[in-house]
């Protein structure tokens, strides 16, 4: 990690919502959710937020040797967004401890505000990541 990774990191990231992540999309092999209506899902939300934290941060780590993964998010979802309108999440990074890294989110569709919470990561090195889930790969007893 650079030392430019400090709390008060911010990023701003937009994204045009297509018919391809809304609820329906979510889990096409859920007749439940084939059943629900077309609106930005919150899977889908979830995953623009940590979007938008990741490239905050690429800059400021040693990327793509170091990279970060979700360990925690505590968001809300207040307003269904339709497909065609354009999301926007804007993060602050308010706490660094170590790797473990803290965000304030939050994400607006042009109307009103959609979501806002928490979300950490944790910077990992991928060479041993990838080893330890090599690992966890193996058969038991292998």
């Amino acid at each position: 990690m650079k030392n430019t990774l400090k709390p008060g990191l911010k990023y701003e990231h937009k994204f045009l919502v297509p018919s391809s992540k809304t609820v329906p999309a979510l889990y096409p092999e859920a007749e439940e959710f084939l059943a629900m209506p077309e609106v930005f899902a919150t899977g889908f939300m979830v995953g623009f937020l940590e979007w938008a934290c990741i490239k905050c941060l690429n800059p400021h780590i040693d990327w793509p040797v170091e990279q970060t993964v979700g360990t925690h998010i505590n968001v809300s979802h207040q307003a269904a967004t339709p497909p065609g309108l354009e999301v926007t999440a804007t993060v602050e990074l308010i706490e660094v401890d170590g790797r473990r890294l803290v965000f304030q989110v939050e994400a607006h569709d042009g109307v009103e505000v959609i979501s806002k919470g928490r979300h950490e990561r944790f910077i990992i090195n991928r060479e041993k990541f990838d080893a330890k889930l090599g690992e966890k790969r193996k058969p038991c007893g292998a």
